[in-house]
């Protein structure tokens, strides 16, 4: 059952829930304060705001101080209306996702492993109490895996010329999560669970641990027997424009709703500086810092990234908290990732940012949850149809 909506009448149906909770004074919007002290004073309250990486992550201060009124609200709706033209948009729900042709199913397991879940969830909830930092690699790695021959469980292979071997791959983490749980699951029930589902299903529980919504995984995926590291150039680095993203998101089956929803699950999560130096010294050859960013939250970044190796929150706000603070910083110029602040500086993104900003979390939530689980429902029928069940995630069958 999907319903063809313009955004138009997304916005229409979102909109009463804005006016609400900016009447309840939930939801205001602000901006800086145009006077700051001078250089050395701003350097003093930056070092008392901003904990070092031991300490706690810094957050990012915006002092805010103006409200939009309710009034103003509807105008700058009616803008958007007028601005922009926005294409047709599939508003999805979870049901419309259900797997389809036999290949997924909610049920794969309940006979063959019943412990699956439970021993998913065991370890990833054990090992994000122990690092918590954890929980949004997992997100990231399970990303990687689905943009590459679907979520078959190739980036967990590890051999020479894999996914994971590749440059664009040395930052993931998470691996050893992903083994921990196969070696337990090979002991309850050998050869039944794949290391697809398994990273599936531990990205899944690694957004609630975080605070986000819950979702039911179908399973039935097979691991993949082909890993190639150029291959992996192919997901998105944080660098790439608007047109180029959309692209790459429909080759997978997903929309730019799609698109907008789940670049939202950088509201946790860190990027190494060095992934956006280029950002405030000398951009694309101007001999200053890139534009989109705000100044403030600019110069605290190169304060921040002397090193390249150092590491930044993704949300500078409430980095450990998953909610849709995260669209409310690209509408203040705070989006840390070149790929970040573009959506909301290309029409046919901006208006889904300001709708998921402006709306309760919750509704950002439930279209999390939808989008990620056509994510996780990206299958290659060729895969499928010659993959495997590894009994080691690293390692394909045949090499044993």
């Amino acid at each position: 059952m999907k319903c063809s909506f313009s955004f138009g009448f997304l916005l229409i149906l979102v909109l009463p829930l804005i006016l609400a909770s900016a009447q309840d004074g939930k939801y205001e919007r602000a901006a800086y304060h145009d006077n700051y002290e001078g250089a050395v004073q701003k350097d003093q309250d930056y070092e008392g705001q901003y904990q070092d990486q031991e300490k706690g992550p810094a957050k990012y201060d915006k002092n805010y101080e103006k409200e939009r009124t309710p009034a103003q609200n509807d105008q700058h709706y009616d803008q958007e209306e007028q601005d922009y033209h926005v294409p047709s948009l599939e508003i999805s729900t979870l049901l419309d996702n259900l797997p389809s042709d036999d290949l997924l199913s909610f049920g794969y397991y309940s006979k063959s492993c019943p412990k699956a879940e439970s021993i998913i969830n065991k370890h990833v909830t054990k090992w994000v109490e122990e690092d918590r930092t954890l929980a949004a690699s997992l997100l990231r790695l399970h990303f990687h895996d689905c943009a590459v021959h679907g979520c078959d469980g190739s980036i967990l292979l590890n051999h020479e010329g894999s996914e994971r071997t590749s440059e664009a791959s040395k930052s993931l983490r998470g691996f050893e999560v992903i083994d921990a749980i196969k070696a337990e699951m090979e002991k309850e029930c050998p050869r039944t669970v794949s290391c697809a589902d398994i990273l599936t299903a531990a990205s899944r529980d690694a957004t609630v641990l975080l605070g986000g919504p819950y979702w039911d995984v179908p399973y039935g995926r097979k691991d993949g027997k082909v890993s190639i590291d150029k291959d992996a150039e192919l997901v998105p680095m944080g660098r790439e424009n608007i047109t180029t993203l959309i692209e790459f998101y429909q080759s997978n089956g997903l929309n730019v709703l799609d698109l907008v929803v789940l670049s939202g699950a950088h509201t946790i999560g860190r990027a190494t500086c060095g992934s956006l130096q280029y950002r405030l010294y000398n951009y694309a050859g101007t001999g200053k810092q890139d534009e989109s960013l705000d100044y403030r939250y600019a110069n605290f970044l190169k304060r921040k990234c002397r090193w390249a190796s150092e590491y930044v929150d993704l949300d500078a706000t409430t980095p450990r908290t998953f909610d849709n603070v995260y669209y409310k910083n690209l509408q203040d110029k705070m989006g840390l990732l070149h790929t970040d602040q573009s959506l909301y500086s290309d029409s046919r993104t901006s208006p889904i940012v300001d709708a998921l900003a402006d709306a309760p979390s919750d509704f950002f939530n439930h279209q999390f949850a939808v989008s990620m689980t056509k994510l996780g429902n990206i299958l290659v029928p060729a895969v499928q149809d010659g993959g495997e069940i590894r009994t080691k995630c690293y390692s394909v069958n045949s090499n044993y």
